[in-house]
C-alpha cells in the first residue's frame, strides 16, 4: 500500500509492480494537481527519471538547461556551464506534468490507482498494517509506504508525528510567460541580502516562460508571513526586473509552501511503515531540492521491501533506514555547513569567487550543485569509484535540446 501519488509513491509503486506485487496507490487529489515547486531537476534526478523509463517528450514543459547563472549581494555576476554532449544534466518541468505522467507510469506497471481517496485512519500490528481510506474503507497490506508529504497523515495516524514542526525553508513561487530570452534560456540564481541563505530564482520552462520564487529558511530573522509583501518588492527590483523582462507576465496566482529538510533527525520507519520524500523531510538544505531525493527514497523503500519480505519486518526496515542513513544523512550534513556559510555576504562571496575562478572550477561546480555526484562524495571513501566525478548526464543516447533549441521543436514551443 503507497500513500500519496507524487515522485516518492510513484516511483515505489512502479519498482514494487514491475517487480510483480501488487501494488495499491491512494492519493487524497485528483489529478494532474498543481505541486508547489521550483520544478527543478538535478542530474540526480534526472538519472532516476530515465531508470524508471520516463520520456521526457511526454512532458510538454520540459527544458533541457545548460547554463545557471549565480548573482552574489554585491551584484557580481558568473555564469556556470554544464557539459554539453554527454547527456542531460539540469532540466526544469512543471510538476503537475511530471506527476502526473510518472503516476500513468505506474498505473502502465500494474498498480492500482486510486485518485480522490483520502487516508483517514491507519494503525498496525505484528503481521498488518490497516489503513481506512474515505469511499474504501478498511484496505489491509504487509507494508505502506507513506508519500504523503510533510504533514504526512500516514506519520500522525500512526504516532510519529513530529509536533509543531513547520518545516525548515519556506518557497514562495509564481509562473510567468513572456519573459525575456535569457529568463527563456537560463537557471538564474540571485542570492539576495536581505534573506541569505535565501535566494530568489528564475528557472526557464518550454514556451518562453519561467518558474520564479524565493525561499527563506525558518530560522531567519525575516518572517515567513510577510513572504506576499516582499514578493511584490522583489519583482520590483532593477536586476530581476531587468532580467525577466518588460514583458513577463504573471501566468498564475503566486504560491508558498514549507520545506522539510532534516532528514538526519526524523524517523524513517515505524513498524510496517517506511516514509519517503517529504514525509522522510529528505530535502535538500542547502538548495531546497527535493525531486531526486524523493525518487531515491521512494525507490530504496521499494528496494527494501522486495528484499526483505512481507514476513521479515524487520529486515526491511533495517535495509531502508541502512540506505537512506548512508546515502543521504553525510550529504545532509556538508549541505548544512555550506547553507551556514552562504548566510553571510562574505561566505556567498568568497564561495562563487572560488567557484567560478576558472572554467574547470565553473563546470565542475555546477555539477556538484546539480547532485551529479554526492554532496559528501569527497569525505565518504565507501562511495568512491572510477568515474566518481566525470560521469555522463542522464539521456546521453537520445536527442534532447536545450533551451537554445526550444523554439524549434513544435512539440515543446506549443505547451
Amino acid at each position: 500500500m503507497i500513500v500519496g501519488g507524487g515522485p516518492a509513491g510513484s516511483a515505489a509503486a512502479i519498482t514494487l509492480a514491475r517487480a510483480g506485487h501488487e501494488v495499491v496507490l491512494v492519493d487524497k487529489a485528483r489529478f494532474p494537481r498543481d505541486k508547489f515547486c521550483g520544478d527543478g531537476l538535478t542530474t540526480g534526478a534526472l538519472r532516476r527519471l530515465e531508470a524508471l523509463g520516463l520520456d521526457p517528450a511526454t512532458i510538454p514543459s520540459w527544458a533541457t538547461v545548460s547554463d545557471m547563472v549565480l548573482r552574489t549581494p554585491s551584484g557580481r555576476q558568473v555564469t556556470f556551464t554544464l557539459p554539453r554532449g554527454a547527456g542531460v544534466y539540469a532540466a526544469v518541468a512543471r510538476r503537475a506534468e511530471l506527476d502526473g505522467q510518472l503516476l500513468s507510469m505506474a498505473r502502465a506497471a500494474g498498480a492500482h490507482v486510486l485518485e480522490g481517496h483520502a487516508l483517514t485512519a491507519a494503525r498496525q500490528d505484528a503481521d498488518t498494517v490497516t489503513l481506512d481510506v474515505a469511499g474504501l474503507g478498511e484496505v489491509h497490506a504487509p507494508f505502506v509506504v507513506a508519500a504523503d508529504g510533510m504533514w504526512s497523515p500516514t506519520r500522525k495516524l500512526l504516532g510519529a508525528a513530529i509536533p509543531e514542526y513547520r518545516g525548515d525553508w519556506h518557497a514562495f513561487r509564481q509562473y510567468f510567460r513572456d519573459v525575456s530570452p535569457e529568463a527563456s534560456r537560463e537557471l538564474f540564481v540571485s542570492f539576495e541580502p536581505d534573506f541569505l541563505p535565501g535566494y530568489f530564482w528564475s528557472f526557464p520552462i518550454a514556451g518562453g516562460g519561467a518558474n520564479v520564487g524565493f525561499g527563506i529558511r525558518r530560522d531567519h530573522s525575516f518572517r515567513v508571513g510577510a513572504m506576499k509583501s516582499l514578493w511584490t518588492e522583489l519583482l520590483a527590483r532593477p536586476h530581476i526586473r531587468a532580467f525577466l523582462g518588460p514583458d513577463a507576465t504573471p501566468e498564475q496566482p503566486h504560491r508558498a509552501w514549507p520545506i522539510p529538510a532534516r532528514v538526519d533527525q526524523v524517523s524513517h520507519s515505524l513498524g510496517r511503515a517506511l516514509f519517503v520524500g517529504d514525509a522522510a523531510a529528505a530535502t535538500d538544505p542547502l538548495t531546497g531540492e527535493g525531486i531526486g531525493q524523493a525518487l531515491a527514497t521512494g525507490t530504496w523503500a521499494a528496494e527494501a521491501i522486495l528484499a526483505g519480505g512481507g514476513d521479515r519486518p524487520g529486515a526491511v526496515r533495517e535495509r531502508y533506514e541502512r540506505t537512506v542513513r548512508d546515502e543521504l544523512v553525510a550529504d545532509h550534513h556538508m549541505a548544512e555547513l555550506l547553507s551556514r556559510a552562504m548566510s553571510h555576504r562574505k561566505g556567498v562571496r568568497i564561495a562563487v569567487r572560488l567557484a567560478g575562478s576558472t572554467a574547470w572550477t565553473r563546470r565542475n561546480f555546477a555539477r556538484w550543485l546539480f547532485e551529479d555526484y554526492p554532496r559528501a562524495l569527497i569525505a565518504t571513501p565507501r562511495r568512491w569509484h572510477p568515474g566518481m566525478f566525470t560521469g555522463p548526464g542522464a539521456y546521453r543516447d537520445e536527442p534532447h535540446p536545450t533551451t537554445d533549441d526550444l523554439e524549434e521543436i513544435p512539440w515543446r514551443a506549443s505547451s
